[in-house]
């Protein structure tokens, strides 16, 4: 339980993080933020119950500059929901592939823009064609890591939890 995810809002109620049960209590002991929701368990101590939250909120305003994500097989996984772009089935981390949808031997680069996840099966069945040769389609654009893409993860990981759902825009 003290894994467990907890959404992160900034002073303006607008999503920036996810962290653990442990990181949030920690945060809103030093008064760094305050809970807004609270999971039905609390976290006992010898002096102590305290509730576990769910959301919490930063006391102060932080300014988040635009970050780029890094480029690496994690998070075109993240993006992609471990999801074959081509099959659209859900996958474990390590059944699935990178493709290029525009083959490298054809001059594809390895960008946001064209590698997608893919399972073996359908990156065999593809090969160094582009989907369209290979009779396939993608289950959507390829697209760099932003903060729509956070959103929709963070989206994606608050599924589990229903005091997320006000906060995250559905």
């Amino acid at each position: 339980m003290i894994d467990s995810r907890v959404l992160v809002l900034n002073a303006s109620f607008e999503p920036i993080n996810v962290c653990t049960v442990r990181r949030a209590i920690v945060l809103v002991l030093k008064g760094v933020a305050r809970a807004e929701e609270h999971r039905p368990r609390f976290f006992h101590s010898t002096a102590h119950a305290i509730p576990i939250p769910s959301v919490i909120r930063l006391v102060e305003y932080i300014h988040i500059p635009f970050e780029r994500k890094s480029l690496s097989r994690k998070n075109i996984l993240l993006r992609d929901h471990n999801t074959c772009q081509y099959c659209q089935i859900i996958f474990p981390p390590q059944e699935l592939t990178l493709d290029h949808v525009v083959p490298r031997a054809r001059g594809g680069d390895s960008s946001w823009d064209n590698l997608v996840a893919s399972c073996r099966r359908c990156n065999n069945r593809k090969g160094d064609k582009t989907p369209e040769e290979a009779g396939m389609r993608l289950l959507k654009r390829p697209q760099p890591f932003s903060v729509s893409v956070s959103r929709q993860i963070m989206r994606y990981i608050g599924r589990t939890d229903e005091n997320w759902r006000k906060y995250l825009f559905y």
